[in-house]
């Protein structure tokens, strides 16, 4: 597997802004012609490969399908402090280089997918997190976070022994509020007198919420000084220094996008991480993969739910497999939302 970092991303970046400049303008490209689903391009997210979580998981499903249909996988490094025009640059790379998909990892992506796709009409592009921006040949995977942050709530009211438990935010944007809001709502509908404590660490347009360890360990220990015994964290590579902070504190963490409990990155906080609010990223990646190399290609809304397995709520440590009360009472839940009885809330 090819990985470009983020300093030969930057000199990709400039190939391609040549390139483009010297194409007649709305010409349209065949870049995507000679590509025959042999070869993917994933473009990271804010944090890049390593974060233990959502990058992590769309990377397991480009090297699957590796695997498993003898393709060529691309990775993309994001740049630090980087816009729009850069993402462009880097998915105009990928693309006329003839990956196909070409894969943009989460919602800071949508615009420059927006731009770029229409100009390689033989190129399918994923979009994860967001159904802003469509097209013919744009496949938005999305995921019912609030779903799966439900469970998580149900499972914190549940364990805690202080009736305050925390969620901790990256960057408040629309998606990760639904995580605030499932985790909330699944608390309160389990026990109304538990206090959640919500932070969220940056605001747009900084994204650093998304990439900076310490500043989710700060404030993680700030609720876990005000009385917090479980935290839950949807923050990216910043999750994993509530991870650590909860950890220490001999507190419970509940982990976000990958199994958390498996990701070799932590595993000297593993046994206080009680579970994790899983995403399929690496299933909606493959999956993808696999609709190019057969012919037919995803586009437009591929949704992942409960009902789906999606998203959902990990099982991977003993401790938690042994609550029996509380493993009864997330099934039952599961069961509900997929029934439709549990209507989860999409915004606090």
């Amino acid at each position: 597997m090819r990985r470009i970092t983020r300093i030969a991303t930057a000199g990709i970046a400039s190939a391609a802004l040549a390139l483009s400049v010297t194409a007649c303008g709305g010409e349209k490209s065949d870049a995507g012609s000679d590509s025959n689903g042999g070869k993917a391009a994933i473009a990271y997210d804010i944090g890049g490969r390593g974060d233990q979580s959502f990058n992590d998981a769309a990377y397991a499903g480009l090297s699957k399908a590796e695997k498993d249909f003898g393709i060529k996988g691309t990775e993309a490094e994001p740049s630090e402090g980087e816009g729009d025009p850069d993402k462009v640059q880097r998915l105009t790379s990928l693309a006329r280089a003839g990956n196909n998909p070409v894969i943009g990892v989460g919602f800071a992506y949508a615009p420059a997918i927006a731009e770029v796709a229409p100009k390689f009409p033989d190129t399918t592009f994923g979009l994860i997190d967001d159904t802003s921006k469509t097209g013919k040949n744009i496949a938005n995977l999305v995921f019912n976070e609030e779903q799966g942050s439900y469970l998580a709530g149900v499972a914190a009211a549940k364990v805690t022994k202080s009736n305050t438990v925390g969620f901790i935010g990256g960057v408040e944007t629309p998606l990760i509020k639904k995580f605030e809001a499932g985790f909330v709502q699944g608390v309160k509908d389990t026990n109304k007198n538990v206090n959640v404590k919500v932070q969220y660490l940056t605001q747009p347009p900084d994204f650093g919420g998304f990439s900076k360890p310490d500043l989710g360990k700060a404030a993680a220990q700030g609720q876990i000084d005000a009385g917090a015994d479980v935290i839950y964290a949807a923050a990216g590579l910043a999750g994993s220094g509530s991870i650590e902070a909860a950890a220490k504190a001999k507190k419970w963490a509940i982990g976000v996008d990958s199994d958390q409990y498996n990701q070799a990155g932590l595993a000297a906080y593993k046994d206080y991480i009680l579970t994790s609010v899983t995403k399929d990223v690496s299933g909606a990646v493959y999956n993808l993969i696999q609709s190019v190399k057969d012919g037919k290609p995803q586009s437009g809304e591929i949704r992942y739910g409960l009902d789906k397995n999606g998203v959902g709520l990990a099982t991977s440590n003993p401790a938690f497999t042994k609550m029996t009360d509380v493993i009864a009472a997330v099934d039952t839940a599961k069961a509900d939302i997929i029934a439709g009885k549990i209507k989860v809330k999409t915004a606090p």
